[in-house]
C-alpha cells in the first residue's frame, strides 16, 4: 500500500498504544453516514485520532494545504462554489496553479473539488483518515486522483481532480436539462471503468475491499471515464488463512451483499455483488432502492431477477430512456453478468478480473455484436454517443 507504512508502525506507538497501521485500519471504518448501521461512535478519544492522523499524514505523498489557502481557492467557501452534498460534507469548487498547488483566480489553471468535513464527531473523522490512508498510496486510472488535505485545528478537508460530469448516479437518475440520457455506449463504458477500478484494488498487491461500490461514488470526466471516489469505509482485505474479514456493516441499503448484511463477513465479492447492483441500475434507469416505485418494486434486485434469469424478457428491464439502441445480444451478455455478480453463493460470483474481461467484449460495436447473433432492437446507433 504505500512502503512509510511498512516499517514505521511495526512497533508500538507509544501515544496511541496501537501496534500497527493495519490495526488501527482493521478497526476503523465504521463511518457515520452509513445508511444501514445504527451502531455507537467508537470510544477513542479525540487525542488519540489526532496522533493517529498526525503519524499517517507524515507518510502519505500529498500536498498539505492550510485552511487559509482552500478558503481563497473556493472564495470562502461561497455556496455558488458548491458542487456537490454528501454524507461526509459539502464539495466546492476551486482553481490552483497546476505547480505551485497555490491558489489561483477563478477560472484559471487546474480545476479541484475540495471537501469540507462537516465537524460533528469522531467518525467523520476516520472517514477522512481512511481516505488519506488509501488514496493517498494509491495510483490508478480508474480511481479519483487526491491532490492534498487540510489539517489545521478543527478543519479537515479534501482536495481532489476536478470530475467535470460529476457522479453516474446524477446521469442515470435525475431528470434535469444538464443531465442527458446516457446511451449504451457510454453506460458499459462506465461499467467497465469502475470495474477496472474494482479489480485493481482487489489484486493480490492490493488486496483492498471497497465496501461502499455505488453509482454515487462513480465519478465521471469530460469524457465519461469512470473513477472510484470515497474511500471513507474501505477496508484490507483478509490475510493469511482468513477468508473474510469481520466488521459492523457498513454501507449503502440496497447494494451490500446478503450475506455480509447477514454475518458482518467481508470480503471482495462483497464488492462483485454491489457491481452487480450497479451494473443493473445501468440497465434499467432504477435506483437500487425506489420507495416511489408501486409495491413489489421497491427493491430492484427482487424485480428484476425473474426477467434476468428469462432472455424474452430482457426488454422488461431495460431503460427506456435508452430508445432501443442497443442489440438484444449487447442486453444479454450484460443482463447474464449481472445475474452471476448477484448470485447469492459468493462463490459463484466471478471475480471483478473476470467481469473486465466480459465488460471488455461488450465494447464492441453494435455492427459486430449483431453479426455475433444478436438482434438489435433499434436500426441506428445514437452517432454522439450520449
Amino acid at each position: 500500500m504505500g512502503d512509510c507504512w511498512s516499517d514505521r508502525f511495526k512497533s508500538v506507538n507509544p501515544h496511541t498504544g496501537l501496534t500497527s497501521l493495519t490495526s488501527f485500519r482493521s478497526k476503523r471504518g465504521d463511518g457515520e453516514h452509513s445508511h444501514i448501521s445504527s451502531s455507537k461512535v467508537s470510544s477513542l478519544s479525540n487525542n488519540i485520532v489526532v496522533d493517529m492522523a498526525s503519524e499517517i499524514l507524515h507518510c502519505s505523498n500529498l500536498k498539505h494545504f492550510s485552511f487559509n489557502e482552500l478558503r481563497t481557492t473556493t472564495r470562502n467557501f461561497r455556496p455558488d462554489s458548491v458542487v456537490g452534498e454528501g454524507g461526509f460534507g459539502s464539495v466546492f469548487k476551486g482553481w490552483i496553479d497546476e505547480h505551485s498547488l497555490t491558489p489561483t483566480k477563478a477560472g484559471t489553471d487546474l480545476v479541484i473539488a475540495v471537501k469540507r468535513l462537516n465537524r460533528e464527531g469522531l467518525q467523520g473523522h476516520k472517514e477522512w483518515l481512511a481516505e488519506i490512508n488509501y488514496l493517498g498510496q494509491l495510483s490508478h486510472p480508474n480511481l479519483v486522483k487526491l491532490i492534498g488535505y487540510c489539517f489545521e485545528d478543527d478543519h479537515r478537508l479534501l482536495v481532489y481532480e476536478f470530475m467535470q460530469k460529476g457522479s453516474a448516479e446524477n446521469h442515470l437518475f435525475r431528470r434535469s436539462s444538464h443531465f442527458r440520457p446516457l446511451s449504451w455506449n457510454v453506460r458499459m463504458k462506465i461499467a467497465l471503468g469502475a470495474a477496472r477500478g474494482l479489480a485493481f484494488l482487489h489484486n493480490n498487491d492490493m488486496n483492498v475491499i471497497y465496501r461502499d461500490f455505488k453509482t454515487s461514488n462513480i465519478l465521471l470526466d469530460a469524457n465519461y471515464d469512470a473513477k472510484l471516489s470515497d474511500f471513507g469505509l474501505a477496508r484490507d482485505g483478509p490475510v493469511g488463512d482468513r477468508s473474510h474479514v469481520s466488521t459492523i456493516v457498513m454501507g449503502t441499503r440496497g447494494y451490500a451483499a446478503p450475506e455480509y448484511l447477514a454475518t458482518g463477513h467481508l470480503t471482495a465479492r462483497s464488492d462483485v455483488y454491489s457491481f452487480g447492483v450497479v451494473l443493473l441500475e445501468m440497465l434499467s434507469g432504477r435506483r437500487a432502492i425506489d420507495k416511489n416505485r408501486p409495491t413489489g418494486e421497491h427493491n430492484l434486485v427482487d424485480w428484476a431477477r425473474p426477467y434476468l434469469v428469462n432472455k424474452h424478457k430482457i426488454r422488461c428491464i431495460m431503460d427506456n430512456r435508452l430508445e432501443g439502441r442497443y442489440t438484444l445480444g449487447q442486453a444479454q451478455k450484460a443482463a447474464n453478468l449481472a445475474v452471476l455478480c448477484l448470485a447469492t453463493e459468493p462463490k459463484r460470483r466471478p471475480s471483478m478480473n473476470e467481469v473486465v474481461t466480459t465488460l471488455e467484449q461488450l465494447q464492441k460495436p453494435s455492427e459486430i455484436l449483431r453479426s455475433e447473433g444478436g438482434n438489435s432492437l433499434h436500426h441506428k446507433a445514437n452517432p454522439n454517443g450520449v
